[in-house]
């Protein structure tokens, strides 16, 4: 597996140890039978006592010699075993983050975790499996041949008659596992994917009473699972009790054979227990070798989930020699851009343009559906235009080295999303170097300090998961800081004010136009409360820009906004605004 082997290459030294501790243990083990036949036929059957005790103490140190090889076979296959599975995850992690929104969407979040963990667990243990067996059990399986002819080519027969029934039922074993190896990891990224959404969504379960409809569909998706579980299972459970059987008839055969030689006096006892040892070190190497042909077919499925990862290229992707340093600082053009996602049909936004200035506020509302959070997501490239042309400081976003890009951004997205960890960790986010004043202060401008200072620990409070232990108001907050504390040229508030109250959000949006009177504010908002104040609004009605000016102009030019402005603020309002 090339996935397998490219990691391997970091570990030569444990790998080196590893092949010396298989050899010594494999030369250990064989030997053994060679001291026990010598004992039995020179020393028990002579009462040659000296000699016995002699041979005893070589087997002792031998004994501890191949204890001390198994312990160095044990400690290097699990060390590189899981430095392997470590390298892949982390690889695995560094492209993913490197994905757009597409790549996301195409696997599933819940199959990247899965892929992620249990994929990786599936090659760690086929790389701890090769590296115990692979190398020890060709050495045992060579010399106790080697060592039954030797000792009887009549005998040896009878292990020859027994590979043809060990390999068919490998390949008939491996042959029907790979399909259901296949189909169990892909149901378990269903089960992945039918927990995250019942963890995230329980609320809703439980509002809309689908308790029992929920239960029902996981039991399903488990049910699957383990039939499929169980198949495999079963059939790699066959495999010992079909090869106990195989040896045991390969024991009596020799038992058969070996009694007439015996009374012949071409056989002496010691050699035929001798025999008996390296056919068992033959068939038990056969066994362990085999199980590596009945692994793979699993591991390699998982390494193909992994490797569909690790190839697919990102739609978006940071061009070589991007830019770095600009002129100009503040200024954000839409040049008639037109965008489709790329597993749609139809163009959510149609030939969009305007200009936005340093200092300048610019808000989007429209209807739900009409484009809003979908033209502030290629400011940052987490998408790339169908046509057109996007440019941040008069250079095209395409053309950005992506870091360098993203760092002159502060931004809020739709859904507020926090990190477990302290708030201050959380507010740092937008700047690793923020100081605690800095950090106080824009707490203070997102209206998120009054509550902060209230808990125990203040920015040293935990948050939990996603911050489920905070209003969706102090989420928002929170988000909003932290964009804050970024500094940044261009702010994008995507929906960020929607669980404020009317008194927040006034709070608000004086002070944040005080601290952003330097950059660019894009905001888009369903509350025509909080864009009143912007000095341009662009009102979006299914991906076109319809209409472009202030409140007041729009109230005059504009019926779409008229009629959001009447259901919201009402009529009496908006008539003496007229």
């Amino acid at each position: 597996m090339p996935l397998i082997l490219k990691h391997l290459k970091n570990y030569k030294t444990l790998i080196f140890a590893n092949i010396i501790g298989s050899l010594s243990f494999a030369l250990v083990e064989l030997g053994i039978p060679t001291i026990m036949s010598s004992i039995i036929d020179k020393g028990i059957a002579t009462k040659n006592i000296p000699y016995i005790k002699m041979m005893i103490m070589v087997m002792i140190i031998v004994a501890v010699v191949g204890g001390c090889g198994s312990i160095l076979i044990g400690y290097c296959s699990s060390k590189v075993s899981m430095g392997v599975a470590k390298d892949i995850r982390n690889e695995i992690f560094k492209k993913s983050q490197k994905f757009s929104h597409t790549e996301y969407n195409k696997f599933g979040v819940s199959s990247m975790i899965v892929r992620t963990t249990n994929d990786v667990q599936q090659l760690q243990i086929f790389v701890n499996t090769i590296l115990r067996t692979a190398l020890l059990t060709p050495v045992m399986f060579l010399v106790s041949i080697t060592m039954t002819f030797l000792m009887s080519s009549d005998l040896s027969l009878v292990i020859i008659a027994t590979l043809p029934f060990i390999i068919m039922g490998v390949y008939i074993i491996a042959k029907f596992s790979g399909s259901i190896s296949d189909k169990q990891q892909k149901s378990l990224d269903k089960i992945n994917r039918i927990l995250r959404e019942n963890l995230t969504g329980i609320r809703v379960i439980r509002a809309f009473r689908k308790d029992e409809f929920e239960s029902k569909r996981f039991d399903e998706a488990n049910s699957y699972y383990s039939r499929m579980s169980q198949i495999l299972f079963k059939v790699m459970s066959a495999t010992n009790p079909a090869f106990i059987l195989v040896l045991n008839a390969a024991v009596l055969a020799v038992f058969w054979i070996s009694s007439n030689k015996i009374n012949m006096g071409t056989l002496q006892v010691g050699q035929l227990v001798a025999f008996l040892e390296y056919l068992f070190h033959a068939m038990f190497s056969i066994m362990l070798f085999s199980m590596v042909f009945v692994m793979y077919p699993k591991a390699a499925v998982s390494a193909q989930r992994i490797e569909e990862v690790l190839k697919e290229t990102p739609i978006i992707e940071n061009p070589e020699n991007g830019v770095k340093e600009t002129d100009i600082n503040g200024l954000v053009e839409f040049d008639h851009v037109t965008f489709a996602y790329p597993d749609g049909e139809n163009a959510v936004l149609e030939d969009i343009s305007f200009t936005a200035n340093a200092g300048e506020t610019v808000a989007f509302i429209g209807s739900t559906g009409s484009g809003k959070s979908s033209l502030i997501n290629l400011i940052p490239r987490f998408y790339d235009v169908t046509s057109g042309s996007i440019r941040v400081d008069g250079v095209d976003v395409r053309d950005y080295d992506l870091p360098t890009l993203r760092a002159k951004i502060g931004f809020t997205p739709q859904k507020a999303r926090l990190f477990s960890g302290s708030i201050r960790m959380n507010l740092q986010f937008g700047r690793d170097d923020a100081t605690e004043e800095e950090i106080k202060h824009f707490a203070k401008v997102a209206q998120a300090y009054e509550f902060i200072k209230k808990k125990s620990k203040q920015f040293d409070d935990e948050l939990s998961e996603g911050g489920a232990n905070v209003s969706g108001g102090q989420k928002q907050r929170l988000s909003i800081a932290r964009a804050l504390v970024r500094k940044a040229e261009i702010y994008v508030f995507d929906d960020s004010f929607s669980a404020l109250d009317l008194k927040t959000d006034a709070k608000l949006r004086a002070r944040l136009k005080e601290e952003t009177k330097d950059s660019v504010v894009l905001i888009v908002a369903q509350r025509i409360s909080s864009i009143m104040d912007a000095g341009k609004i662009i009102v979006l009605d299914e991906g076109r820009a319809v209409s472009i000016g202030t409140h007041e102009e729009l109230l005059r030019t504009s019926k779409i906004y008229r009629e959001i402005a009447v259901s919201q603020l009402g009529k009496e309002v908006v008539g003496d605004v007229e």
